[in-house]
C-alpha cells in the first residue's frame, strides 16, 4: 500500500513538473495576435505572393522587436493560394483553425473576391496589400493598400496625356480577369476625356494567353503609338518579345500588375527598355524609409530586390499596427470585436508608408494616395514623373 502511495505521489509531482515545464515554454491563448495572409506562393503569380509574404515578415519581425502591438507580439501565418479562388477559402478556414485575429489578404483580385465573402461573414478585418478590383470592396469589410482598378486605368490616361506621349493608343487586356478588364473599362472612358484615341481594343483570356501575334499585328496596323498593358508581368513578357519579332516599337504602357516583368527566368530585360509603369513603389527610390526596408528586404532574402508588392505588404503590417493601436484592441477580444473597433480605427488613422504618404481610408475601404510613374531604364525604375 505504501509503495502504491508512493508511485502515485511521483506522477502527481511528475504531472506538476510537465505542466510547469508547458506552462513557461508556451504562449498562452490571447498573448499574441494571429495575424494571417493568403496569396501565391506557388504558380504563375507567385512572384507577387512571395514578396508579399516577405515584405509582411521584416514588418513583423521589426515590429515586435519593438515590443509589439498594445504589448502583445505578432505571430504571422501564411498560406499559399496558387491565385485560385478555391484554393483561397481553404487557405482562409486554415488560417482561422490555427487562431487567426485578422488577415492581411488575398493578395490577388480573384482570390480575395473569394475570401471576402466568408471574413464578410466573420466579421474578420481583412487589409490586402495588392487586390485592386472594386468587387472587393462591395461589403465594407475589406480596406486596401493598393489603388483601385479605376484609379489605375483613370490615372494612367491622365499620364499618358499629360506627358504627350502618344494619341493614338491600342489596349491589349485579359477579359477573363476583372483586375485587367476593371483597369480597361475605366482607361478607356478617361482616354476620351484626354482626348486619346483609342484604335486598337485587342482582347485574350486565361485560355488564350500565350500568342499575341494577332492582337499585336493589329495594334501596329493601326498606327498606334503607345500600348496599354494592363495585364500581369508573365503576359507582358511574351507580348514585348513577340512585338520584338514583327518590328513593333511602340511605348509600353502598364500598372502594377507589371512589377516583377525584370525578374522572370530567360526573359531578355533589354526588350522591357522604356517600358513606363504606373505603381507606387521603386527600390531604386533613394529616400532613407525605402533605402532601410530595401537593405533589410536583401539582407534577410539571398540579396533580392524587393517589388511593389513587398512594400504593400510591409506597409499593410505597419497600418494594421496603427489601426490596432487606435482601437485599443486586445488578443482576447473575439474575432469580430477586433473587427468592428478596426474598421472603425482605420478611418481614423493617417499613415504614412513606402507606398504613399498621409494614406487615409474611406467607409468603403479604398485607400487615398497619389500614384507615380517609373520607367525601365539600363534594367532599373526610374522616376517618370
Amino acid at each position: 500500500m505504501k509503495k502504491i502511495k508512493k508511485v502515485l505521489s511521483l506522477l502527481v509531482i511528475s504531472s506538476m513538473v510537465v505542466a510547469s515545464f508547458a506552462a513557461c515554454g508556451t504562449k498562452k491563448s490571447g498573448e499574441t495576435f494571429t495575424i494571417g495572409g493568403i496569396g501565391p506562393i506557388t504558380g504563375d503569380a507567385a512572384v507577387y505572393g512571395i514578396n508579399v509574404k516577405n515584405g509582411a515578415e521584416i514588418a513583423v519581425k521589426e515590429i515586435n522587436a519593438a515590443g509589439g502591438i498594445n504589448g502583445a507580439q505578432i505571430v504571422f501565418k501564411f498560406e499559399d493560394d496558387v491565385a485560385d479562388g478555391e484554393k483561397a477559402v481553404n487557405a482562409y478556414n486554415t488560417l482561422k483553425d490555427a487562431g487567426m485575429h485578422m488577415l492581411m489578404g488575398t493578395v490577388t483580385s480573384g482570390a480575395c473576391a473569394s475570401v471576402m465573402e466568408e471574413t464578410n461573414v466573420d466579421n474578420m478585418f481583412q487589409l490586402t496589400p495588392s487586390a485592386s478590383s472594386t468587387d472587393v470592396l462591395k461589403n465594407g469589410n475589406v480596406y486596401q493598400v493598393c489603388f483601385t482598378d479605376p484609379n489605375l486605368g483613370i490615372t494612367s490616361a491622365q499620364y499618358i496625356a499629360g506627358k504627350g506621349l502618344a494619341k493614338k493608343i491600342a489596349i491589349i487586356y485579359d477579359s477573363s480577369d476583372i483586375y485587367s478588364s476593371g483597369i480597361e473599362a475605366a482607361f478607356k472612358v478617361e482616354a476620351g476625356n484626354q482626348g486619346l484615341e483609342i484604335v486598337a481594343e485587342e482582347a485574350f483570356t486565361a485560355d488564350s494567353n500565350s500568342d499575341f501575334s494577332v492582337q499585336l499585328q493589329k495594334a501596329k496596323d493601326s498606327g498606334a503609338e503607345l500600348v496599354f498593358l494592363p495585364i500581369y508581368y508573365t503576359q507582358a513578357t511574351l507580348i514585348l518579345s513577340q512585338a520584338a519579332a514583327i518590328d513593333y516599337k511602340p511605348i509600353f504602357l502598364g500598372c502594377d500588375g507589371l512589377d516583377g516583368i525584370l525578374t522572370v527566368e530567360n526573359f531578355d530585360t533589354s526588350l522591357a527598355e522604356g517600358v513606363v509603369l504606373m505603381t507606387p513603389f521603386s527600390a531604386e527610390s533613394t529616400d532613407e524609409k525605402t533605402a532601410s526596408f530595401v537593405k533589410a528586404y536583401q539582407s534577410a532574402y539571398n540579396n533580392e530586390t524587393p517589388n511593389q508588392f513587398a512594400a504593400d505588404a510591409y506597409d499593410a503590417i505597419y497600418i494594421i499596427k496603427a489601426a490596432a493601436e487606435k482601437a485599443g484592441i486586445k488578443p482576447d477580444m473575439s474575432v469580430s470585436e477586433i473587427g468592428t473597433a478596426m474598421k472603425e480605427a482605420i478611418q481614423q488613422i493617417s499613415y504614412d508608408g513606402l507606398t504613399g504618404a498621409q494614406m487615409t481610408w474611406a467607409a468603403t475601404g479604398e485607400v487615398n494616395k497619389q500614384p507615380r510613374a517609373y520607367k525601365i531604364e539600363g534594367g532599373k525604375y526610374v522616376s517618370a514623373e
